[in-house]
Order: C-alpha cells, then structure tokens, then sequence
C-alpha cells in the first residue's frame, strides 16, 4: 500500500480483497501520512480484531474509515455507559422520609402529635451533635459514633436541675432507634446502628411516686385558679396529654362519667366521677356555657386550652406554692392507682379503669408503694393466720380407711 500526494494532500494506493482502493488519508504531511499508511496496512493484515481501528478512526476522514473497516467488517464495540453516581444519603435525607412517616401515622389516627412532637425534639438534639461532630452522611453514623452520641447526650441532660439520673436517656435511644429503621425501610443504610438503653420507663430502683395525704391537703389548699385541674387529675388519673385533650362531650352529667379514648394506647375507659370533682364541672360549665368541642382545661392566665408543656409548669408551681416537691401531673396518676390499691382495688380493676395494662400496674406500683407493704402487715398483724385457725385435716390411712384428726 502506497501514499501519493495530490493537490498537496497525501493518499493511499493499494488493492484490498481484489478491489483497488485510493483513499485520502486527510494530511498534507508526507512523515505523517507515512506513519498513518502504515497503521493502515497493519489493522487491514490483523483484521477486525485489531486494536488499531479505534485509532485510525481518529486520524483517518470519515469516509475513509467506514470505507477500510466495512472491508474486514470492522464493527465498533458497544459504548460502556459511565458508572451513575449514587449521592450519599445524609441525616436531612433521613430526617425528611422519617417526617413523612410520622405525618402518615398522624393522619391514620396511628401517633398522636405529641408523641410526634417528642420524636422531634431527640432528632433536634441529634442534629446538633452532628454540627458540633460535623458529620451529616449516614454511612458514617456508625455504632461507635452513636455510643458517643450516647455519651454527650447523658452529659447534656445531667447538666438540668431535675434530670432524675439521667433516665431521659432510655427514651431519646429508643426514639433515635425508631428513626434509623426508617432508615432501614428506606434502604438508606443497611444496619440500624442504635441500641436500646432499657425501656423507657423501665427501672429497677424506682416505681410510683404517689403524694401523701398531707401533700395532697397542700396542694388543694393552694390550688387557686388550678383547683379544677387539680381536682381533674386528683379524681381521673388521667395522663397530660389525655387531661388538656378532655372536652366537654366526653362528659356525661347524667352517668357522672368520663367517657375517653385514651392518647397513647388508644384504649376506652370509663370513669366516674366523684361528687367534689362533679360540683367543680357544674360550676365551669355554668360560668362559661361552652361547646361540646370545646376543651375542659383552660389556661387561667390567658383562657386558651390548656398545653400539656404550660400542664405541667403550672402543677410544678403548684407544688411550689404548696411546698410539695416536683409535683408534675403524673403523680396525680400515681396518686389515684395507689389509693385504689390501698382502698382494695385489684390490679385488673385499676388497670381496666385507667386504660392500662395489668403488667404495669404490679410492675410500676406494687413492688413500690409503702402503703401496701403497711396494709399487708396489718393484715398478718391483726387478721387470724392459718396457725390460729381451727382447722380439720382429713388424712387417708390404706388399712383403715378415712380418719379424722
């Protein structure tokens, strides 16, 4: 195969497979027309497998090219496409699937809002560590970073002045383990990285925390312009978020009965009503004439429903008043679940009444309440043990038949 210039451009001369070919080879530089003449006869003798046509596909015009390859039926491989570049799921893509979640679980009637507020709260936290750790891609939310999220968040809680230990914790863990299987359903990290501190609530120290009769007379006496919220929680033991959610057609005046669907275990429960709380309804209910939907508990300060956040820093300054230490709403709770214990209420009967479960009656309160332990001792004290009894044994002798003892 040769190379002759015409008009000052170089062209290859030869025959391939019997045909004579004369192709421009689209230089007018004789050395490199040389060099690219001889790729040519080269990739032509290896044929379509050579590993020069890429090349000559860039050097050779068009028309030259396809010409010389469609000879060895020379076919281009198919383009390798580019790998696609999958971005890193960070803590604001967790943050917003976790967010629609709980915005479904809402509407389904399946989370109350303030269960959700409380979810907002710990992913709060949990972002503000990341800012300070300056972390936000999920891959490096590791369980060893997590321990130290563990670490700076009992830190952070201890520094309050009523953090109780530091049992905040457990819940906070068990929130941002909720999270992260999210996560997981979302396929954005393939391990949930969080592991549980305890249940919440859970403790091996600490039970009910019921007032005594003395503090209740405290509490009554300073209560004020919060008597019939006092006197709500005193007789219903209802929970914050169940006792600012109570409105007026939950009550039934002819029954003298709370008719509610509990917030957080969905549960109905049905309560009476005692004659002191029942005159305190009567007479709200006769001074501001309101509507059905219209909710029990105002804030007297402003006569807007009452928030369970202002619930309960209006029963801490209750207690403060009165001199009762940390008095928040759930004692009111523990308060009527030991009193109906004390007063012979079984575990069933309480737990049925205040939409609770059997198991945690006896676990949060009996083990706990000295006022059991005081009514059980009176009972071995005072009552006719076995050892005083008269009692007949029957025994069965095999020769003799029955006899009497």
């Amino acid at each position: 195969m040769k190379i002759k210039a015409r008009n000052g451009w170089w062209w290859i001369h030869g025959t391939v497979g019997g045909k004579f070919l004369r192709l421009p080879l689209g230089t007018s530089n004789r050395a490199s027309a040389s060099t690219t003449a001889d790729h040519v006869e080269r990739a032509m003798s290896e044929g379509q497998t050579s590993f020069r046509w890429p090349e000559l596909k860039r050097t050779l015009p068009l028309r030259t090219f396809q010409l010389l390859a469609r000879t060895v039926n020379y076919c281009e491989p198919e383009p390798v496409p580019e790998p696609l570049m999958v971005p890193i799921p960070t803590w604001n893509d967790l943050e917003n699937a976790f967010s629609v979640k709980m915005q479904q679980r809402v509407m389904l009637g399946k989370l109350a809002e303030s269960t959700r507020e409380r979810y907002k709260q710990t992913m709060r936290v949990f972002k503000l560590f990341l800012g300070e750790c300056g972390v936000s891609d999920l891959p490096l939310l590791n369980r060893p970073f997590i321990e130290k999220f563990k670490v700076w968040r009992l830190a952070k809680i201890q520094e309050k002045k009523f953090s109780r230990g530091g049992r905040g914790l457990a819940l906070d863990v068990a929130i941002l383990h909720r999270v992260f299987a999210v996560a997981v359903e979302c396929e954005l990290v393939v391990k949930n990285p969080v592991t549980f501190e305890g249940r919440p609530g859970d403790s091996p120290e600490n039970g009910a925390q019921p007032f005594r009769g003395e503090q209740l007379t405290k509490l009554r006496q300073a209560a004020n312009e919060d008597l019939l919220t006092y006197l709500l929680l005193r007789w219903t033991g209802l929970r914050g978020s169940d006792a600012v959610r109570l409105t007026w057609d939950e009550i039934d005046f002819v029954a003298r009965e709370i008719n509610r669907l509990t917030q957080k275990r969905k549960t109905r429960v049905i309560l009476p009503i005692p004659q002191e709380l029942f005159f305190a309804l009567e007479a709200e209910r006769d001074r501001r004439m309101p509507e059905p939907g219209d909710r029990i508990l105002i804030n007297p300060r402003t006569g807007q429903p009452m928030t369970r956040p202002r619930l309960y820093e209006r029963m801490l300054a209750l207690g403060k008043r009165a001199g009762v230490p940390d008095a928040h709403p759930h004692r009111y709770r523990d308060t009527l679940t030991v009193d109906m214990l004390v007063r012979g209420a079984t575990p069933y009967d309480v737990a049925k009444l205040l939409g609770d479960t059997v198991a945690t009656v006896e676990k949060h309160y009996a083990p706990f309440v000295k006022e059991l332990r005081d009514r059980a001792r009176s009972l071995m004290e005072n009552g006719e043990g076995i050892e005083n009894a008269d009692c007949t044994f029957i025994t069965r002798s095999p020769s003799v038949g029955p006899r009497i003892n």
